[in-house]
This record gives structure tokens, sequence and C-alpha cells, in this order.
């Protein structure tokens, strides 16, 4: 009631209705960790990781296709796929025997490229003293303009008015850091670097061309910037990683992630044969691992040149991993061309393209339907490196082996839905994907629409509060045919009262509330009857 009656009359008060509308969480935001061109690195404080929305931001960011590394084809085939987020976690291994950037010094201004990487040696600089005039508070000849060109890209950045004094807010280390997607300060100096002389008549009009006389590089009086090494397990999941939030732990930065994707260290076609190609069983296990901790989902790639000879090697690769229901393998890889290459044909892990099939999916149907079937098309995969048909899918799905296949006019698919837990012997009830991703959304979804109840009163109101918003929840869910059953007795329940939370549990700061569901399970077997009739034959 108001808190005052003063005076005889109505009084109106608002009265909270008790809802607090529980939203379901993104299904297919996809985490893709592994080498690339260019861009921050997992060990970047500001951004271990990169959010993007398609692949012209991966090119920007990270540089595009590279020749040395298979981030990008994946990249490329999830958001050709039907992708629309993903993040990014660029991990670099040093080269012991090169500098990891490339560096340069401008009269005691000491400048590197922003990222690890070759790319750096593309970078031009130009400085002018072309500037505003001086405020009051500033000294004399501190101020100066800074240009910085990246020839690879055409890239162009210009910083005006930047400062050498200490305490200017335009001092030139913090502008490049806050502003400059190119170039980054390490040293700056007491007094201004000199400037570049005027374009005289008949020069290159271009200030950053090779042929222009007065031009900075940025190798010059500095190092050349490397590529870095192939990766290694060392890199992506080792637990020393880990308090540092580096390789695939960067993700624990980021808020969700749903699926996570390991492309091969390498591209299949890389001419150095010493160097790690394929991820190592024990990075799968270990990123399995990570996703049952984090509710997210994990793509397993085979390895190149995995076939159905020999004793099944791809059996054989499978056994060797360890059986959860937060992974799944696909198998074969795909056979496309690579523009890097001359267009040549080559094999490419799977995990990017079948990632893509996922969150088109649960873009158009939800993501309790298996991202299987004649509607999980591979878009932008001509062949697979290994043709199979029914008796090989016969021999690869009872050990829960994804096969990859083409169907008539359908062409390349997805035809298969379970879990590394999934073979016929585990007989496990999370055997299906679509059954562990719907468990996790509902998990997220729910994790995150009742924090608050934190701190409310742990009693009946609150159990009924709980009730209705969890029961809202998963009436909607039934709504759009997300459970199995024909009413929602059949379908779900939600349970909060007396008999889940005891008066121990209500002295111990405890509310237990217990969601069970109905899964839908994919039809996997569809089997026709047929039966011929006799004619009209009289008993």
């Amino acid at each position: 009631m108001p808190s005052t009656l003063t005076y005889p009359g109505v009084y109106i008060e608002e009265i909270p209705s008790g809802v607090h509308a529980i939203t379901g969480v993104a299904t297919s935001i996809t985490a893709f960790v592994g080498r690339a061109l260019r861009g921050p690195t997992d060990a970047d404080e500001d951004s271990p990781f990169t959010t993007i929305t398609s692949f012209g931001d991966f090119e920007r960011t990270f540089g595009g296709l590279w020749l040395s590394g298979a981030l990008g084809f994946a990249v490329r085939d999830f958001f050709l796929n039907g992708g629309s987020q993903a993040l990014i976690v660029r991990c670099y291994r040093p080269d012991g025997a090169a500098a990891d950037r490339a560096t340069m010094s401008i009269n005691g201004l000491d400048l590197e490229a922003a990222s690890p990487g070759a790319w750096g040696d593309q970078l031009r600089v130009r400085i002018d003293h072309d500037t505003r005039p001086l405020l009051p508070t500033e000294v004399a000849n501190s101020l100066f303009n800074l240009s910085v060109k990246d020839v690879g890209t055409g890239t162009i950045e210009i910083f005006r008015n930047v400062s050498i004094t200490a305490g200017h807010p335009r001092r030139v280390d913090t502008v490049l850091k806050n502003e400059s997607q190119l170039l980054r300060a390490t040293t700056v100096p007491n007094t201004r670097p000199n400037a570049h002389a005027a374009i005289g008549a008949g020069e290159n009009p271009d200030p950053f061309s090779d042929d222009f006389p007065a031009r900075y590089a940025v190798v010059a009086g500095g190092d050349e910037g490397s590529d870095g090494l192939p990766l290694r397990r060392d890199e992506i999941s080792d637990p020393a990683l880990e308090a540092d939030k580096h390789g695939m732990y960067a993700l624990l930065n980021a808020d969700l992630f749903n699926l996570l994707c390991i492309p091969p260290h390498k591209l299949s076609s890389d001419p150095d044969a010493t160097a790690p190609v394929d991820v190592e069983t024990q990075l799968i296990d270990e990123a399995a691992a990570f996703c049952r901790a984090h509710r997210a989902f994990f793509i397993v790639d085979p390895p190149y040149g995995s076939t159905l000879s020999g004793g099944s090697a791809i059996a054989t690769f499978q056994s060797g991993l360890t059986a959860t229901n937060y992974s799944a393998l696909y198998f074969p890889t795909l056979w496309q061309s690579n523009s890097l290459h001359d267009n040549q044909f080559e094999g490419f892990a799977p995990c990017g393209a079948v990632a893509g099939v996922m969150a088109r999916t649960d873009s158009d149907r939800g993501v309790w339907k298996a991202p299987a079937g004649l509607e999980a098309r591979l878009v932008g995969v001509p062949a697979l490196t290994v043709p199979l048909n029914d008796a090989d899918t016969g021999q690869l799905n009872p050990l829960g082996i994804n096969c990859l296949r083409a169907m008539p006019a359908a062409g390349r698919v997805v035809w298969g839905a379970r879990t590394m837990e999934g073979s016929d012997r585990l007989a496990s009830e999370w055997k299906y994907i679509p059954v562990r991703r719907t468990a996790l959304f509902l998990e997220e979804s729910l994790f995150r629409g009742t924090q608050w109840v934190v701190f409310e009163p742990n009693d009946e109101p609150l159990w009924a509060q709980i009730r209705l918003n969890i029961g809202a929840f998963m009436q909607s869910l039934f709504r759009q045919g997300a459970f199995q059953g024909k009413t929602p007795r059949e379908a779900y329940f939600v349970k909060c009262d007396s008999e889940t939370t005891t008066q121990n549990d209500i002295d111990h700061g405890i509310v237990n509330i217990l969601v069970g569901f109905a899964p839908l399970k994919p039809a996997e077997f569809v089997v026709i009857k047929i039966q011929q009739l006799a004619g009209q034959i009289e008993t």
C-alpha cells in the first residue's frame, strides 16, 4: 500500500506482476581457433578474440584465405552455408629465429606492426608538420601528422595533430593504440620526428610509393615480421594457457559461444611435410571437455586422407577419441578448389561448412531439428574426397560417425546426426546431436533467465513466480514444436515447491527447480511396409 495516507480519497499504486520473461539464447555462435595471416592474437589483452558477422570482416581483420592456414577456408565455408556470427581466436607460435612484428625507427620514434606476421613488412609511413596552431598549453614543435599505408591491401590511416608530449590527450602512442588497425608506437622521443619533403614536380603523386624517395618502410632500420611456425596443441589447449586465457581459453572472455571449430593446423597441400597438419587426438579430447564445461558443442574434423580402406582408417581414428556427447565427428573431407593454388582441387576440413549448416537449420527450423537430411546441403562443395554409399553409411553410422554424402538431385548433404557418444553399443540417451544441443539451449536460457531469483525470499510466492516464468518459456517452445508429445503435460514439466526445496534447503539458501522435457529424436530409419492385395477373395 502507499507509504503514507494523508488525506481521504483514492490512492493509486502499481503492483509488479511477477513476470520475468525468459528469452532463448542464440544457438549457433561459432568459435574458430587457428592460425591466420594477420590480426589480433589470443595474447592481445584488448581483443583476445574478435567477433565477425561476415567473411568480409574476416578478410579485413585477419587477411582472408592463406596458404599456410586452414582457418580462413573454414570461416569462408561457415558463412557460405548460412552462418551469421563467429568468434575468431588467432593463435600464434613465434619463430625464435625472427622477430614477431615488423618494426622501424624514425628519429627515435619506434614503431611496430599492430599484430605479428610478415604482413607488416608492407607498411609505409609518412610524417608531415602541417598541423593546427598550438594551444597555449602545448609545447612548441610537439605536434605532427602521421600517415600509414598497408601496400598489400591499400588501406590508409591518417592521424593528425598527434603529440610527443607526455600527458597530452593525443600523444602518438595512445592514439595509435586506440585508433589504428595497422601500427603501434613503442617508444616516443623528446623531439618530434622529421617531416618528409614535399612532392616535387614530375614525381610520383603517391607519397607512399616505392618510387617516392622520402617515404619510410616499417622495416627500415628495424626488423621484418614473421608469420610464425605451424601450430601445435601447446599453442591451443595446454593447461598452462588456461590461467592466462590464451589459446582456446581466450573464449573464457566471451559472453556466449555455442559451437567450436578447430581446423587442421595446415592445409592438406602444404609442402612442409615435417610440420603438424591434423589436429592432435589429445587436443580433440581437451576441446570436447572445454565445451562440456561451457555448454558448447565441438565439431571434429577427420584426418586428411582418411579412408574406409585398410580396416577403416576413420573408424580407427574415432576409436582413439573419448566418447562424449559434446562433440560430433564428420567424414569425409571436402573436395574443393583452392583459389590460392590456381583453383586446383584439394581436401579441406568440413567443420566450417557443417557449423554453417547447423546455423542455417537453427534459423529455419530450430535447434531441435537435426542438422542433416536433404535440406542440409553443403553449399560450395562440388565433391567429397571419399564417395560413400548406403553400405558405407551402414558401417559408419552405428559407430557414431556422421557421413557427408552426395545424393541425387540434392547434391552434397550432411547424412548423420549422432554425437561421439552415438555408437549403438553405448546406448546413450544423448545419442543424437539435436537432443544434446536442445538441452544446452535450455540450460543456457534458463541459467540466464533465472538470475533474478538470487536473494529473493525463498518461499511459496517465489516458487510460484519461478513456475510461472519457466512454464511460460517452455510452453512457447512446445508451441514451436520443440518437444515430443501432444499436450504440454506430455511434453514438459516444471516443478518448484516444498517437495523439491525442503526446509533444510531453505536454511542453506537453496531453491531447487526441476525442469523436464521430452526431446524430439530424428527419424533416422524410415520403414515403409508394402503389401500386395490378393484380389477379392471371399471368406
